[in-house]
């Protein structure tokens, strides 16, 4: 019987999050360079997408189901997991690396003796092992890990890893009620952001820094915002500013961000926020200074006064939408 990498899916409000597929396409890609099997696993209550995962290649989805279980639950979800990991006989697990993966991942591989790699950029199979590439030191550097642990745990950055479909596949989808969870600890319910994109999962991000002069001035960054389909995000500086909320706060001391396309309006580039951005697939940066170090990570730069140019570059979008 072939070994078998397993992918942790996250659900909310009954639907598979996007970082799932990301973790199953892992799981599936990694699987199919090692010779392994990819399978994969969810906690929740009701959950309407799982068909979905067809799509990624996965073979078999098994839920674990209880209605108490809708919102993560640590104590619960962990110790289901680490014995659904031991029973399945896995050696590589996969968890998206967002705010459930990041406290879930370290409790199953206390419960599992398992090596772990934390925010994992790339991940390349080499000589029959897997080498994984994450950040260090803030996001300065990137370093290789190797672990050696008989299972092994990954956690990987969402938006970095993009799902990929495949032709044809099916999923077998095994629901097992759960007994009894173990609720010692549980997340009682989630508080929407007013309904705004929240930052971690957009595709488009439109940020303001410091030289957006005040918070009266960032109407600015929700009107391109707006027209780009895009969330508003925030440097630090401006958060503890009290100009944005803190659930708009990018970087390290904020989250961590992986879009398509990432505007950077009015931010120096401290490295706190470039730890929390700089994955983004494309980056722009308009900036008064021409030496911000925003400019060292930025694929267009625009040197120039972010007042004259935001209304300009939203009523150029505007007429090209029209």
């Amino acid at each position: 019987m072939a070994e078998k990498i397993l992918a942790v899916l996250e659900q909310r409000e009954g639907n598979l999050k996007r970082v799932s597929f990301e973790a199953a396409s892992v799981a599936v890609s990694l699987a199919s360079q090692l010779g392994f099997e990819a399978e994969a696993v969810v906690v929740g209550s009701e959950i309407n997408n799982l068909n979905e995962l067809s799509k990624y290649g996965i073979s078999k989805l098994t839920h674990l189901k209880n209605e108490l279980l809708e919102n993560y639950s640590p104590s619960a979800y962990s110790e289901m997991i680490a014995l659904f990991a031991n029973e399945s006989g896995a050696k590589i697990l996969i968890f998206p690396n967002t705010a459930m993966g990041v406290d879930l991942a370290p409790r199953v591989s206390v419960k599992l003796n398992a090596g772990i790699a934390m925010d994992c950029m790339k991940l390349e199979v080499k000589d029959n092992d897997i080498i994984a590439t994450r950040p260090v030191y803030a996001g300065k550097s990137l370093i290789d890990v190797k672990l050696k642990s008989g299972v092994k745990i990954f956690t990987i950055r969402p938006n970095v890893f993009r799902p990929q479909p495949v032709d044809s596949a099916t999923v077998q989808v095994e629901i097992k009620q759960v007994e009894n969870p173990n609720l010692k600890t549980k997340v009682t319910a989630f508080k929407k952001s007013e309904g705004k994109i929240d930052v971690a999962e957009a595709d488009i991000i439109v940020s303001g820094g410091r030289g957006m002069k005040g918070p009266e001035n960032f109407h600015l960054i929700e009107e391109l915002a707006e027209v780009l389909g895009a969330a508003v995000g925030a440097s630090r500086a401006v958060v503890d500013a009290g100009w944005r909320p803190h659930r708009e706060q990018v970087g390290q001391t904020g989250k961590t961000v992986s879009p398509s396309l990432y505007i950077a309006c009015g931010i120096s580039g401290a490295i706190q926020h470039l730890a929390g951005m700089s994955s983004s697939k494309y980056i722009v940066a308009i900036n008064k200074d021409k030496d911000a170090p925003i400019f060292n990570v930025a694929d267009y730069g625009i040197a120039g006064d972010v007042f004259e140019i935001l209304p300009a570059l939203t009523e150029e979008i505007k007429k090209l939408k029209s």
